[in-house]
Parts: structure tokens; C-alpha cells; sequence
């Protein structure tokens, strides 16, 4: 299967293109947004040179899933699913930060830790953590959202001085990300994961507070397997794990991290087939279905017939 990276169709009725690090999302006058889930994987805010075959159809497809499972709590942006790789929903005004929520003391959270700090985004943490422990409870530790480059946390206190999110607003954005990430642990512990930390995108339709975005996939949440995950963090042993942390320890490991200077490691056909069978035990793990690889001779035209479908039906 070829990975697919870039996409640039002409809809009816488009405004513009945006061109995220991983998705395509195409403005209409309509007021839909097209979002299309591209095989571009980044880290470190860096798109790496290779594209990850079925990745984009993952993402796209566990989101779908997560978004209807959370509809109850809020309502989402997201309208139909015309194709594996695509999610035609309403346009939004995007909140400007994103809501980070962790259970766990893993990943950036660890590292700032490690190096010192006891609070992160005006979040005061205790002394003797160990790394991938539970936290008392869970927290939120926000980050701005850069149109460029990297995000940077930022505290509630920052965010509503600067007038970035109104108070009672912000309030009850933290009540929303509270209640998804029970909702998101619940229905990981069934699948015998823990889901360590993930982060939710929030905006205003008509007045309401909607869910935007992607929520509880490999791209923006960290799980760890429930099985073994005491004994793992009594020895000091990393997790068993299913995100994109993966990805990250690898380029870590081969002496990338995203600076000035440093150069992606080689992405070898086996690399980039161990990162596509990753994505899909993660699909396997989370989804009540079987993951079906929607292989085509080509793809992109595949899924510019099945938005055009969608389009001419409404």
C-alpha cells in the first residue's frame, strides 16, 4: 500500500485548504469542513519524511468511533464519514489552546519533572513521583496552539488574564475534559489499556462549546497495557505501550529531537512497516470492529469520488 501525503482536490463551494502537520481540511462555503486524515506522521512538531501506510485511515476511523461515543457528554463537530480517511463535519471558532489532560507522570510531563520542575502549567506536583506513575488525580496542563512550530504550555491562570478563553468559558472546558477522559479511561480499561494522557480541542458553533478534531487516538493519547504495568513500574522497566511515544523514543534513539540541526534517522521500509502494524494493534486493541485496510489501486481519487458523493447528496 502507498501512503498517501498530500491531497489537493477543487470541491464545490471551496474556500481554502489548510495544510496541517497530518491532515488536509478543506473550508467550504457551505460551512462544512472537510477533514482529510492524510498517512503524514510528525513528532517533535516536525512531519517526518515518510508517510505511514493506513495510519491516516486509523486516526480517522478510531476518532469517528470516540466521537460518537462521547456525544452524550457534549456535541461534536463531526457530520458523516464519507470515506476510511475522511470526516466531513460543521466549522467551528477554535478555542486558541489545547486542552492536555494526564493521568499519568509520563512522556513531557516526565521529562519536566525529571529535570526539576515540581509544577507544570500552574499544576503543583509532589515530590517522589516515579516515571509512569498515577497522579492522585488527573490533570489538565494546557498548551497554546501554534499555527507554526512548537505549542508551549501555559497555566488556566495565563490563559483567562490574557483574555485567551473568558473564565466561566474556561471553567467549563476543564468540566468537558474532565468527563472525556473518564469516558476515554473507562472504555480503554475494557480493553485492558490505561489511557495515560491525551488532549482534546475545543471550539464555538451558534454559541455552544463543541468538540473538535480527533479525540482517544494514537496521534493524541499515550495508553499503556493494564497487564503487567505494576510489576513493569516497581522494576523501573519502560511500559508496554500503544501511542506514538514510539515513535518518538526511536528518534530519540537515533539522536532527534526536533533541534535545530539534528537530522531524522533513516526511515527504512522496515521502520515504516513496523510503525503501520503498530497503528493497526492499536486500532485492533481500542475498536469494537475489525480493522479492514481499504486498498486501492488509487486512493486519493477513491476518496475525492466519495467526498463528491457526500457533497451532491446534501
Amino acid at each position: 500500500m502507498k501512503a498517501v501525503v498530500k491531497t489537493q482536490f477543487q470541491l464545490p463551494g471551496q474556500v481554502s485548504l489548510y495544510t496541517g502537520k497530518v491532515r488536509d481540511v478543506y473550508s467550504l462555503s457551505s460551512g462544512y469542513l472537510v477533514m482529510v486524515a492524510t498517512d503524514r506522521i510528525s513528532a517533535f512538531d516536525v512531519v517526518l519524511p515518510e508517510g505511514i501506510p493506513c495510519k491516516g485511515q486509523v486516526l480517522n476511523q478510531l476518532a469517528a468511533q470516540f466521537l460518537d461515543l462521547t456525544a452524550d457528554i457534549l456535541p461534536n463537530w463531526k457530520v458523516a464519514v464519507p470515506d476510511p480517511m475522511v470526516t466531513i463535519g460543521w466549522r467551528c471558532e477554535p478555542y486558541k489552546v489545547e486542552m492536555v489532560v494526564r493521568g499519568y507522570l509520563a512522556g513531557h510531563a516526565w521529562r519536566e519533572y525529571k529535570s526539576g520542575k515540581r509544577s507544570l502549567c500552574g499544576v503543583t506536583l509532589p515530590e517522589g513521583l516515579r516515571e509512569n506513575e498515577k497522579l492522585p488525580h488527573p490533570i489538565i496542563t494546557p498548551t497554546t496552539k501554534a499555527a507554526e512550530g512548537h505549542d508551549e504550555d501555559i497555566s488556566k491562570e495565563e490563559i483567562i488574564a490574557r483574555g485567551i478563553v473568558p473564565a466561566d468559558e474556561y471553567e467549563q472546558l476543564e468540566r468537558y475534559t474532565l468527563a472525556l477522559f473518564q469516558r476515554g479511561t473507562e472504555i480503554a480499561a475494557r480493553k485492558g489499556l490505561i489511557l495515560v494522557d491525551t488532549k482534546y480541542e475545543f471550539g464555538k458553533k451558534d454559541g455552544r462549546i463543541i468538540l473538535m478534531d480527533e479525540i482517544h487516538t494514537p496521534d493524541s493519547s499515550r495508553y499503556f497495557y493494564a497487564e503487567g504495568y505494576e510489576e513493569r513500574l516497581e522494576k523501573g522497566e519502560h511500559q508496554k505501550q500503544l501511542s506514538k511515544e514510539f515513535v518518538r523514543e526511536w528518534l530519540m534513539a537515533g539522536g532527534f529531537q526536533g533541534r535545530e540541526g539534528e537530522k531524522v534517522p533513516e526511515m527504512t521500509p522496515e521502520v515504516v512497516t513496523g510503525i503501520t502494524d503498530r497503528y493497526i494493534e492499536l486500532y485492533q486493541k481500542l475498536s469494537d470492529t475489525p480493522f479492514e485496510r481499504a486498498e486501492c489501486e488509487d486512493i486519493p481519487a477513491r476518496i475525492e469520488a466519495n467526498i463528491l458523493k457526500f457533497l451532491q447528496n446534501r
